[in-house]
């Protein structure tokens, strides 16, 4: 280490040898002369263990253990200028590499190297801001046109500047991805319309490219792509690598024509190196093993086969591994392997480079971000007819249903007026919260993958996506209410006042939004939605069956039961439901003759007997009742922003 800077220092050497990007003529003095950015792995290694059996059988899991060697002594050195291509079988750890580069590994393994830019090593704090990647699926909201989705995310990246700075850094950024003429055309998704899979995948490139990176990294970017389409990609990918940028990507057998576009190829087997240098470094590292590459062949194919193992019978296994375990010997004893050490030590000791190359970042303030976020996920529903229509209707048709079915309610106690009110109350308590939890489980799961990846650039926190879109279905939600509680409560006939209707609507909102907001909660924990749907069911109904009082009167439950009702929204909402329904009613009973008056079902006349017989004491509480309704929403939403700080905080480390 101390003989090549003292090499650097006296004699003026620059870190580009060997290998190195060349300047075009183009170029001026300045730019040729300029310091070039460079990254460097230095024998990084990543293991991960996990422990065998089932999860109950403690004493089985203490015993056994595997580990699992995914990353073995890798070392990278590239410049900017160039770009890099990562070949390997799968499983062979190219993602795993990526994930290593950029710092989005989770500690649940052992890392160990280091990861330089300019010679510096990056601490975690920095890998957020050094570099973009573009991993392998793209995700977008379906309903923004192209042009959309890169004016919100330059807003996220930029502070708020004039709509004219926004445009022309947008319409630069497609130009130069040939992105204009689908400018106003909606993403769409792979299985409804929309632009094409190498415009979908140009957008993914776009959107980092917003940040103006100076290190890319791309996890199979042609995966999904015809073949005319990815050799456009890779173009595309090597013009952006001569633009004083780094670029790194992973691919699967590209075709031989893409040959000399790289300036560098690194060979992955097992989590090792088998070769990493130029092209030509590699025809004539292979030929001098004794495996030159056959005329009229594809180079790539031939050396991934050469590399790979081949698991058809246990002796071609053998054969196979021990073939690539010389290759590896080989390549960690040549020039090339050494050069690549030496560059890294290099830039270690060059004092003119210049600081860590961070992306163009000037984030805008959080409520900036919220209401950037607010917009993009309203006008993303709103391209959404279905999702529009669902939110609206629904509650409305469950309302119709019931219409149906009870027609009119009545104040005849043979006629069921005491029964057919506690199961239509019984109804709506039960039935609107599920609506909610079926708007979140079909809706958010698209926004929670969008902010699983944006986060990771950077742009913003998951929990502001989690609130702006708790702020989007306010409006949505009270409309829908609205219609349905306009139709339903008057044509059911049930009591004749508009404050009571007023109230009638705010209690049935309040279970709508709790139940949304449960699901949102849960969504932050668990990954697939039908489990949600499942465990919002089961806690929707055992509060509807505890809280209610309507199956079996609170005060009759078991201790556990009767404690347990106090914390369901359901008791609240009962009550107030109870009250503003049943409070100042009278009841009749067919004709006033003895026989019909000493009928059992005729002991009830007056609706506050009903109240005071099935939730004593509610007309002194319904005020309080109101305020600890409407005081799970607000817990809800610090609990999800708890929830989803706690996910980022593992999804991104």
């Amino acid at each position: 280490m101390s003989e090549l800077c003292s090499l650097t220092t006296e004699e003026g050497l620059d870190p580009q040898v060997e290998g190195s990007h060349q300047s075009s003529p183009e170029e001026g003095p300045m730019e040729a002369s300029r310091p070039r950015h460079s990254l460097g792995v230095l024998h990084v290694s990543y293991s991960v263990s996990n422990r065998v059996g089932t999860w109950w059988d403690i004493a089985s899991r203490r015993r056994q253990q595997w580990n699992r060697q995914i990353l073995k002594d890798v070392s990278l050195y590239v410049e900017s200028g160039q770009i890099m291509c990562i070949l390997g079988s799968s499983g062979s750890g190219k993602t795993t590499l990526l994930d290593a580069i950029s710092g989005r590994l989770r500690r649940t393994g052992t890392l160990l190297g280091e990861v330089c830019v300019n010679g510096r090593a990056l601490r975690r704090d920095q890998f957020q801001d050094c570099f973009s990647y573009v991993m392998q699926s793209d995700i977008f909201l379906s309903g923004l046109t192209v042009r959309e989705t890169l004016r919100y995310t330059a807003m996220l990246t930029t502070r708020q500047g004039s709509a004219d700075f926004f445009q022309k850094k947008v319409e630069a950024v497609m130009a130069e991805l040939n992105l204009s003429h689908v400018a106003d055309q909606v993403i769409g998704h792979y299985n409804f319309g929309g632009i094409s899979s190498g415009e979908r995948r140009r957008v993914s490139i776009a959107v980092q490219l917003l940040q103006d990176p100076k290190i890319m990294l791309f996890d199979e970017p042609t995966t999904g792509l015809d073949s005319m389409t990815a050799n456009q990609i890779i173009y595309l990918l090597a013009e952006l690598a001569r633009r004083d940028r780094i670029v790194l990507l992973t691919i699967h057998q590209p075709r031989s024509e893409l040959f000399q576009h790289f300036d560098k190829i690194a060979i992955l087997t097992f989590g090792e190196l088998v070769f990493c240098g130029t092209p030509m470094e590699m025809l004539d590292f292979f030929n001098g093993c004794g495996y030159p590459c056959p005329e009229h062949s594809n180079p790539f194919d031939f050396y991934m086969d050469l590399t790979s193992v081949d698991f058809q019978s246990k002796e071609r296994e053998i054969e196979t591994y021990k073939q690539v375990h010389r290759l590896e010997s080989a390549y960690k004893e040549s020039a090339i392997c050494r050069r690549t050490l030496e560059n890294i030590e290099r830039t270690k000791c060059l004092k003119n480079l210049p600081m860590v190359p961070f992306k163009t970042k000037d984030l805008p303030g959080t409520l900036c971000k919220l209401g950037v976020l607010l917009r993009r996920v309203t006008r993303n529903l709103l391209r959404n007819k279905q999702a529009v229509s669902m939110r609206l209707l629904q509650n409305l048709i469950l309302g119709l249903f019931i219409l149906f079915f009870l027609l009119r309610v009545q104040n005849d106690m043979l006629k069921g007026a005491v029964q057919d009110r506690v199961g239509l109350l019984y109804q709506l308590v039960g039935a609107t919260p599920y609506t909610g939890m079926l708007n979140a489980v079909t809706l958010f799961p698209v926004l929670r993958a969008v902010s699983d990846q944006e986060s990771l650039d950077g742009l913003y926190e998951k929990w502001q996506m989690l609130l702006a879109y708790v702020l989007h279905i306010l409006p949505f939600s009270i409309i829908a209410t609205v219609i349905f509680s306009s139709v339903s409560y008057w044509a059911l006939g049930l009591y004749p006042e508009a404050a009571r209707f007023g109230y009638f609507s705010a209690a049935v909102l309040a279970p709508h939004l709790i139940g949304e907001c449960l699901a949102l909660v849960l969504l932050g924990i668990v990954q697939n939605p039908n489990i949600i749907n499942s465990l919002v069911a089961v806690l929707i109904t055992a509060g509807l069956l505890i809280g209610s009082g309507f199956v079996r009167n609170i005060q009759e439950m078991n201790f556990p039961f009767r404690i347990y009702s106090y914390f369901t929204f359901q008791k609240y909402c009962c009550e107030i439901l109870v009250v503003n329904e049943f409070y100042g009613l009278n009841f009749t009973c067919g004709n006033s003759n003895n026989s019909v008056m000493n009928n059992p079902m005729c002991t009830i006349t007056q609706g506050i007997q009903f109240i005071e017989g099935t939730c004593p004491g509610a007309t002194s509480r319904f005020t309080t009742n109101f305020l600890i309704l409407y005081a799970y929403i607000p817990l809800l939403v610090i609990l999800g922003i708890a929830v989803f700080k706690l996910r980022d905080y593992f999804t991104s480390r």
